[in-house]
């Protein structure tokens, strides 16, 4: 059955069923022309949104409705981790083509559903319209901070350590493997597989490194390589990476054996990691390190705003920001694709 036979209203109810994890903070949620939530005292609101547009963020041959749904609230909540903020409410906006089927919508909820539940979230809102070209999800995630909680890109300081939360590129190996196909022969790809299809937004890390005095914070979603950039230029600090520290699994190590390129590769430009870039005093690793994995990737100096790698040589290498970019053309004239 399509949603064609059971029209835009019908739709809505299907999705409004289970919305609501934590009534608490909801005075009206789905059902009327806006969403009415209570907004905690002293603390700021935050706000964010991501769009995925198939054949650009993800194609369906690839990636399952349950996969898609889940990824679709996890890239969001990573934003509000690297604010040091925790999410409340989400309100989603699909454009859909009329023969999709209802069971594509409903998997599509039920992994939506699921993180929102683990995360203690909120669907309040959204809207459905038709599609001519595929299908486009938009999500807007409203959280919250207290104001000595609040992570910036800009507040690094000479001294600081830089900080990573878990392993870097298994998500951009993952994707490649399934591009390439038949990629479950290969003991080595199921974490990273899943490391791109359901990836995890490291709130409680977030949580714990603004606790703990973090003085900037990115979420990696763009690849080391980029956000570390972000920060040194919004800082105007300079960002001495090295190379060897840098986190990598041993799944990825194997698998860019497979496929016959450099694991550091993945790390750096990879994407879609969803994990955090942070800087934070020396004095506070300890007490962050009891509580959540990171891992010590370089330190904060004065100079010129940008990032230096220090290779397993001994050379220092400026590292350009050469993640994804929707609008910037490659070598040979072609404009980047994600998938």
């Amino acid at each position: 059955m399509d949603i064609r036979q059971i029209g835009e209203f019908g739709l809505i109810e299907r999705i409004r069923e289970d919305a609501i994890v934590e009534a608490a903070t909801v005075v009206a949620g789905i059902g009327d022309d806006a969403a009415v939530v209570l907004a905690t005292p002293k603390h700021f609101q935050l706000l964010t949104t991501d769009m995925l547009v198939e054949s650009v963020h993800f194609d369906l041959s690839t990636i399952s409705p349950w996969q898609l749904g889940y990824k679709a609230i996890a890239v969001n909540l990573s934003d509000i981790a690297a604010m040091g903020g925790i999410p409340r409410q989400v309100l989603i906006s699909l454009a859909l083509p009329s023969d999709v089927t209802i069971e594509f919508v409903d998997g599509l909820y039920q992994g939506i559903k699921e993180i929102c539940r683990q995360h203690v979230v909120n669907i309040v809102g959204g809207d459905t319209v038709s599609s001519p070209n595929g299908i486009v999800i938009n999500v807007v995630v409203l959280g919250e901070v207290e104001p000595a909680y609040l992570q910036r890109r800009s507040g690094a300081n000479a001294g600081d350590l830089i900080v990573v939360t878990g392993n870097l590129g298994d998500s951009s190996a993952g994707l490649e493997l399934l591009q390439r196909g038949r990629w479950e022969e290969f003991k080595f790809a199921w974490p990273l597989v899943t490391s791109h299809l359901t990836p995890r937004p490291h709130l409680k890390e977030g949580r714990v490194l603004a606790a703990h005095t973090a003085t900037s914070m990115n979420d990696i979603s763009d690849g080391l390589a980029s956000e570390a950039n972000e920060i040194a230029n919004a800082s105007q600090v300079c960002l001495r990476i090295d190379a060897e520290r840098i986190p990598v699994s041993t799944e990825l190590r194997e698998a860019a054996i497979h496929l016959g390129k450099d694991s550091l590769e993945y790390a750096l430009y990879g994407g879609e990691d969803y994990k955090l870039l942070a800087t934070l005093p020396p004095e506070a690793l300890a007490a962050v390190s009891a509580q959540v994995d990171v891992t010590v990737i370089g330190v904060v100096e004065k100079g010129e705003p940008g990032v230096f790698l220090l290779e397993e040589n001994g050379a220092l290498l400026r590292l350009e920001a050469k993640g994804y970019n929707h609008f910037r053309q490659n070598e040979k004239g072609e404009h980047d694709v994600a998938m």
